[in-house]
């Protein structure tokens, strides 16, 4: 069992200091096991939330609605969001793995998705409103930028201001995968960095690792394995060590940020809002006023992180952070499904939206680089790997868990199946007026 309250201590100082008390870890905590076929058998086991059999329905989630947000509340949130107040996070280091189309960042779905990889998605000849090929050749990170760019400038606008002068106040955290970075921090560079200042937009590579072996002195990391990401919790506390996050200077050169640097610079924000590249509502609206409001007046009553949660789909329930009531605790929790021993995605009601809010977000940060999150493992191709959660934040700050009067099912391009309501999403960014002639304006690239 794994208790993401009270996670093992992790030395963040360096990737060295890392592996090593990831493999004392394994030493202690896989004691007695003999083979890596053993740890395959009791994963789940291993992973297991250790209140599990207690959990009960999530209580009293606050409902964002006219009623808890006023407009007062609204105008707060608008104000932040035009003095660059609030930290613009994009996790884009993710391979689509379930996709079979590589980092979601570079995703081009006019090229990507051939007539073989829609019959692998959808079945044969599949019927589609909106096919590839009537789609622009733009990649989904490129639709991603320029859609915070549009809402941003048109929210500018509704404020009287000047919509360049906000867009170069803004701070964007672009993270990518070691595969794609270049790619990514090209694609910045040829689009003028979509508007935004270029010494406010921070990267961060996600760095991939070997697997762990077991050998007759016990466990040992295996330069010979495949490298893999450990996940999006490993992301989290990545950006919590020293010479990780960098900026490009005008010849695109690379200055790393220290750690204390980073911090702060996070003391400056009221909010880091963590985005989801797989989200379909972003394609249409990337500024959540009413969330961002929620977040800043919930953080007034002490909440170091806001979590939104929907329900799971019926008809196509997926994976994921899941919402439940432990009462050890005495509050709600937010678990990994891969936690949840036994569960299956169709008996899990109350799903993390996915899109997470950091109020004052150098405490929680802070948190992370002094004790580290929960380490769950994975075994893949007969080597051991760590998956922590970033959501486990969600154990070491208070955290406030939000809904929306309905709780419709997120709309993400997560597989396959999905495929069809994301080309439906590209097409209706397509055919916004005046979005591509403006986007041609601001790059400065025939789109």
């Amino acid at each position: 069992m794994i208790d993401p309250a009270r996670p093992e201590p992790l030395d963040l100082k360096n990737f060295d200091a890392y592996l090593e008390t990831c493999r004392q870890m394994l030493q202690r905590r896989l004691a007695g096991m003999a083979s890596i076929e053993e740890v395959a058998k009791a994963e789940s086991e291993l992973n297991r939330y250790p209140r599990l059999d207690d959990l009960a329905e999530p209580r009293d989630i606050v409902v964002i609605n006219d009623e808890f947000i006023s407009p007062r509340d609204l105008e707060r949130g608008v104000d932040a969001l035009l003095a660059g107040a609030v930290l613009l996070e994009h996790a884009c280091a993710g391979e689509a793995t379930r996709l079979g189309l590589g980092t979601k960042y570079l995703i081009n779905a006019r090229r990507h998705l051939t007539p073989e990889i829609l019959t692998d998605h959808l079945g044969p000849e599949p019927e589609l409103p909106h096919p590839p090929e009537a789609l622009r050749p733009l990649s989904l990170g490129r639709r991603h930028m320029l859609q915070l760019a549009w809402d941003l400038w048109r929210l500018a606008e509704e404020n009287g201001l000047d919509p360049r002068q906000v867009l170069k106040r803004q701070h964007l955290l672009i993270i990518v995968n070691e595969q794609s970075a270049q790619g990514v921090i090209d694609d910045f560079r040829e689009a003028q960095f979509y508007g935004f200042e270029r010494r406010r937009v921070l990267f961060m590579v996600q760095r991939a690792f070997h697997g762990f072996n077991l050998g007759p002195q016990g466990w040992f990391y295996d330069q010979d394995s495949p490298l893999r990401l450990h996940n999006h919790g490993q992301m989290l506390m990545q950006t919590t060590m020293d010479g990780q996050l960098f900026r490009l200077d005008e010849q695109g050169g690379r200055r790393h940020l220290a750690w204390k640097e980073y911090l702060s610079l996070l003391n400056d924000f009221v909010d880091k809002v963590s985005f989801n590249i797989e989200d379909l509502d972003y394609l249409s609206q990337s500024l959540d006023h009413l969330g961002l409001a929620a977040a800043l007046k919930l953080a007034e009553a002490g909440a170091g992180m806001v979590m939104e949660v929907v329900n799971n789909d019926p008809d196509n329930p997926i994976k994921g952070g899941a919402c439940y009531w432990d009462p050890e605790l005495n509050r709600n929790v937010m678990i990994e499904s891969f936690c949840l021993q036994g569960v299956q995605p169709e008996d899990i009601a109350v799903l993390n939206k996915n899109i997470n809010h950091y109020p004052q977000p150098a405490r929680g940060l802070a948190a992370v680089r002094q004790q580290g999150l929960a380490m769950p493992i994975v075994v893949k191709k007969n080597y051991l790997y760590f998956q922590p959660v970033q959501g486990d934040l969600n154990f070491l700050v208070p955290t406030t868990f939000v809904r929306r009067p309905q709780l419709r099912p997120i709309r993400a391009w997560k597989g396959p199946r999905h495929t069809r309501a994301a080309l439906a999403a590209l097409a209706q960014q397509d055919q916004r007026p005046g979005f591509w002639a403006w986007a041609s304006g601001l790059t400065g690239l025939a789109l």
